[in-house]
């Protein structure tokens, strides 16, 4: 198991679409998107915020879970969100 936090997160873009990352720091990499320098798709949707995060010990966790995130249709996010208080 590695040391570091794994996290991941949701954003709320703009335009009301939702973009879901991995990142060892929310902060920043919300920072990064809101600079212009993150994900191709949230540079047009300006500006982003964090509605959700969570960590987990492991990178590979973490990233099943992004995974079956972005599975969901917007329905299922919106309901997850909204069961998990759309906290950031």
């Amino acid at each position: 198991m590695e040391n570091n936090k794994h996290f991941i997160y949701v954003l709320e873009c703009a335009d009301g679409s939702y973009y879901t990352g991995y990142s060892t720091d929310v902060n920043k990499r919300v920072l990064t998107h809101n600079a212009g320098k993150g994900a191709k798709y949230t540079r047009s949707r300006l500006p982003v915020t964090c509605i959700y995060e969570k960590a987990f010990a492991s990178k590979r966790e973490a990233l099943q879970e992004e995974y079956a995130f972005k599975r969901l249709s917007r329905r299922e996010k919106e309901q997850f969100l909204k069961s998990k208080g759309r906290q950031g």
